[in-house]
């Protein structure tokens, strides 16, 4: 008799066994996880894709236990809670991201509890699944570490991509004036997400046309953030989420530097999910594709050119 999905020990999920390109990502069967006392069980339906998850595939966030099950963002529902869990039951519609030994481009995923959150239902699985790493780096870099406040100017730097352009839209909620940076060809997007200037990377040097900002989030880089300083006005700030800012660089301007990884945050995930609902943002999904084709997801994401989010269909 085949098993019921309660019964079985094993499902289909997203791995690899070695560094390396996107041939090393294998869909395979693996043991179906169980959750601790303080974790919910998720049947996944769908699986947000991002830059670290080809980051982790590649090396370059350190050493892996193999088999290493791939993806963080989920949204799905809840199969089992641990004994300590209260506040969720079995059936709930949640999202957010897994525990770190799961993994979300799989069957089931694992997560605390206090990293999920109820997904409304005017939201579908695919673009909850779009929100947790993106929207909860953006959020966390303009208001935990950022503190940004209305009327101040913020300038972010690409601001098209997964993480940009949830933050030109919290920050336009902030009431705070939004410079952006983009292509030509996504000028536009950007423009209706809310920035109130977009400058194109490509056709000028955005230090030459901005000055007197009061913060910049960075989710590029290299050249692009050492170019940043010279926008900063004295006292400003500039977030980093890719690589640790210069502390002698700020020094020498009277301006302060950060670098900052996301947190995992249920409660931030409410409030994010809160807005979403109600229309004042959006979560932007340029893409889905089904699981098996997660070597295509993250050749598209690693290319650095996609318009909001790629998403994985996974049940």
């Amino acid at each position: 008799m085949k098993a019921t999905m309660e019964q079985r020990t094993t499902m289909k999920a997203v791995c690899i066994h070695s560094f390396g390109g996107p041939d090393v990502l294998a869909y395979e069967d693996v043991p179906k996880p169980e959750p601790e006392a303080n974790e919910v069980l998720v049947r996944v339906k769908a699986a947000g894709v991002n830059p670290v998850d080809w980051k982790i595939r590649e090396g370059y966030m350190g050493s892996c236990l193999f088999p290493c099950l791939m993806g963080i963002d989920f949204s799905g529902v809840i199969e089992a809670v641990g004994q300590r869990v209260e506040d969720f039951n079995v059936g709930d519609e949640v999202f957010g991201r897994v525990a770190n030994e799961s993994g979300s481009f799989a069957e089931f995923a694992v997560a605390p509890a206090d990293q999920v959150a109820r997904k409304p239902a005017s939201i579908d699985h695919v673009h909850a699944a779009a929100m947790p790493v993106a929207a909860l780096t953006a959020w966390q870099a303009l208001f935990d570490i950022g503190n940004l406040e209305p009327g101040q100017n913020v300038l972010i730097h690409a601001a098209a991509g997964g993480v940009g352009s949830f933050a030109v839209q919290f920050a336009k909620w902030k009431k705070a004036y939004v410079i952006g940076t983009a292509s030509k060809q996504n000028a536009d997007f950007v423009h209706t997400l809310g920035a109130d200037e977009v400058i194109d990377y490509r056709s000028g040097k955005f230090e030459e046309m901005v000055s007197g900002v009061d913060l910049v989030f960075d989710t590029v880089g290299g050249d692009t953030q050492e170019r940043s300083w010279k926008v900063l006005k004295r006292g400003g700030m500039l977030v980093s989420v890719v690589q640790p800012p210069s502390e002698e660089a700020a020094a020498a301007r009277g301006v302060r530097g950060a670098f900052m990884i996301s947190k995992a945050r249920g409660d931030q995930l409410a409030r994010i999910a809160e807005l979403v609902a109600d229309r004042s943002v959006k979560a932007f999904v340029e893409k889905t594709l089904p699981v098996t084709e997660v070597r295509q997801a993250q050749i598209l994401s690693q290319s650095g050119h996609t318009r909001g989010k790629i998403v994985l269909l996974v049940g």
